[in-house]
């Protein structure tokens, strides 16, 4: 796979597609920062890079655990409903 202008001989579990994918978007992340800041060397280049990569993958557990939490919530208030009205249900009986 070609990042940044390098080859690099990528292998591991995930199957081929997957793997590009992966390298086709730290490509483009890193000749993004590259755009931005022209004057760093691609050591540089790919440290930030590393760190705008960590920091979506942050943000992105960040907003699952908000929405998991939110679930969570709605799936107790809607079970709490339910057994009340099962409660009220056999009350009637």
């Amino acid at each position: 796979m070609t990042i940044f202008g390098e080859e690099y001989p990528l292998r591991g579990d995930a199957d081929t597609e997957y793997m590009i994918k992966v390298a086709e978007y730290v490509d483009r992340s890193m000749r993004a920062v590259a755009d931005k800041a022209t004057h760093l060397s691609p050591a540089k280049t790919a440290v930030l890079t590393a760190i705008n990569i960590a920091d979506e993958l942050f943000r992105e557990r960040s907003e699952s655990n908000t929405r998991l939490s939110d679930v969570e919530s709605r799936a107790t208030e809607i079970l709490e409903w339910m057994d009340g009205k099962l409660s009220e249900k056999s009350s009637a009986d």
